[in-house]
């Protein structure tokens, strides 16, 4: 069910206060670079994590998780700890392939304790050579008996390596692009399975997996063979409007930050926000802001009306992503000097929110799709 503006407003009050007051204490005693077990049952403990899962498979919402709900979720959080966002955000990409396509025991299994913070779900599916074009990942699996074997490398996998569980993408039919890729779950202890983490600028847990060989039975495949692909853009279109929302949440708070700044920062015998070019900046900050979050909930709105999203998710995270960008950038500029203290609130707003640009699909893949889409709608 799509949330009301009121209701949105007031979700995201209500999760931005608890993200501040409870979580970002425990986000900020987390190890660079590696999930913080403390962040991810503190999520369930306080309702977040469960609004991802049905009742029925041991979470809070009617049904199938709201886009809405998501967007609003991740804004709020974002604005507060990247961290807990990111945090949040991961359990729900490495666990909705199961949800989406898992069969009764697969989702019995794992579902209702990623829903109690007790697992750590990853999702698996770029490689050094197959980032942004998914299709074409080479991670072999080969047929063993009636199961497989995985061989090969993922890389920049959020979780890694220290998922419990991960959603993997690999090709059990060679030379076929997208038709040939399966989906598995594949438990984090696998025998063959090792990891080590990647060091990134804002240090966030991500990672690489080798593949040696582990084995998969049958019952670890996600739906059908050969249609993982189909699992996995699933995923990412029902994520990527919430990659927007994350952004919407960082900029909210770098606007924020620049307009208290403009007010009590006084230059040329007056505070900062009478100079035109200041208050030019501002607005400009401001409306594209709103016009990000437009996009954002409209696309989100069309997901929960259930209907075909893969245009406006694209425009949404493509818009969202790049305007963040600029809008931290100018609250730096307008801190001048204090923008650039390393632990500031606009300097770590910096550091954050590059890779949002990046992952879930780069800028550059989101106007391909767009571009696409219009074809295709024309």
């Amino acid at each position: 069910m799509t949330l009301l503006p009121s209701a949105r407003s007031e979700l995201l009050d209500e999760v931005r206060a608890l993200t501040r007051d409870q979580l970002t204490p425990l986000a900020d005693r987390a190890p660079d670079g590696r999930v913080s077990p403390e962040v991810v049952a503190a999520l369930a403990e306080h309702g977040i994590l469960p609004r991802l899962f049905p009742t029925e498979h041991g979470g809070s919402a009617d049904g199938p998780p709201s886009a809405t709900e998501l967007c609003v979720l991740r804004e709020a959080m974002a604005a507060e700890s990247p961290l807990v966002e990111t945090t949040f955000a991961v359990q729900g990409l490495g666990s909705f392939p199961i949800l989406q396509a898992g069969q009764p025991d697969q989702i019995a299994r794992w579902i209702p304790a990623v829903a109690r913070g007790e697992v750590v779900a990853g999702f698996a599916l770029s490689e050094p050579d197959a980032g942004s074009d998914a299709a074409a990942l080479t991670l072999a699996a080969e047929s063993d008996g009636d199961g497989w074997r995985l061989t090969g490398t993922k890389t920049w996998i959020s979780h890694a390596p220290d998922a419990d569980v991960y959603t993997v993408f690999a090709r059990t039919t060679p030379d076929a692009g997208a038709r040939g890729v399966s989906a598995f779950v594949v438990p984090g202890d696998s025998d063959g399975l090792t990891g080590e983490p990647i060091d990134l600028i804002a240090p966030h847990a991500l990672g690489m997996l080798t593949f040696d060989g582990v084995r998969v039975d049958p019952d670890q495949l996600l739906g059908e063979r050969d249609a993982g692909f189909r699992v996995a853009m699933g995923t990412l279109d029902r994520f990527r409007p919430s990659v927007g929302a994350a952004a919407v949440g960082l900029a909210q708070r770098a606007l924020d930050a620049a307009l208290a700044h403009a007010d009590e920062r006084r230059a040329f015998g007056g505070p900062l926000r009478e100079l035109q070019a200041v208050a030019h900046r501002l607005a400009d900050a401001a409306t594209q802001l709103d016009a990000a979050r437009l996009l954002v909930y409209e696309a989100a709105a069309t997901l929960d009306a259930g209907g075909r999203a893969t245009r406006q998710a694209a425009m949404a995270k493509l818009f969202a992503t790049e305007a963040a960008q600029r809008i931290v950038d100018d609250a730096v500029q307008l801190h001048g000097a204090a923008g650039l203290v390393a632990g500031g609130v606009v300097a770590e707003l910096y550091r954050e929110v590059r890779s949002l640009r990046i992952y879930e699909g780069a800028s550059e893949v989101q106007r391909t799709i767009i571009a696409r889409e219009l074809y295709r709608d024309g």
